[in-house]
């Protein structure tokens, strides 16, 4: 199987599908934002302090020096493939799944955790709606050139094992 790489926007369902995933696979289970926190704190502190630009080159070494078992699911932050090589990276080292969901559902799943997540900090209603709207529309051509595109809405571990099965057939 090797690695399986999740992509999508924050509230797409990366981190609770890979852990599914993961299970239902019975394969390591491996969360880069959780990586992450363990060696440089919280993400939001992270970005607050030293600002985007140095977070996602962190976040892209991370990607890239993180020792990983032979076969493992792992979750991705929503802007990691977007920078750098990451996508290329990932894609040849493993097989990408970009989970798709519309911005109104992120938006409803992301309501309640804004303060979490520091793009997000300070929007409300239709701010958060527009502000997801719009840098979904700057990620999503990116997202789409993962080797699998499922829709996030009502994904199960074992329709997503499906996906990966035809796709290596």
């Amino acid at each position: 199987m090797s690695l399986t790489f999740l992509i999508g926007f924050m509230g797409s369902g990366k981190t609770t599908h890979g852990r599914k995933l993961a299970n239902f696979l019975d394969v390591d289970f491996i969360d880069l934002d959780e990586v992450f926190e363990q060696q440089n704190g919280t993400i939001s502190n992270y970005f607050t302090v030293f600002g985007e630009e140095k977070f996602r080159q962190t976040e892209s070494d991370l990607l890239k020096n993180t020792v990983y078992p032979e076969n493992a699911i792992v979750s991705t932050g929503g802007g990691l493939p977007v920078f750098f090589d990451n996508l290329n990276w990932m894609k040849q080292h493993g097989t990408v799944i970009y989970l798709q969901v519309p911005p109104g559902v992120i938006a409803a799943r992301l309501s309640n955790a804004k303060n979490e997540r520091p793009l997000l900090q300070h929007k409300t209603g239709n701010e958060l709606l527009q502000f997801i709207t719009e840098r979904l529309a700057e990620r999503e051509p990116i997202y789409l050139k993962a080797q699998i595109i499922a829709d996030g809405v009502g994904i199960t571990a074992r329709k997503l094992a499906d996906l990966l099965v035809h796709h290596s057939t």
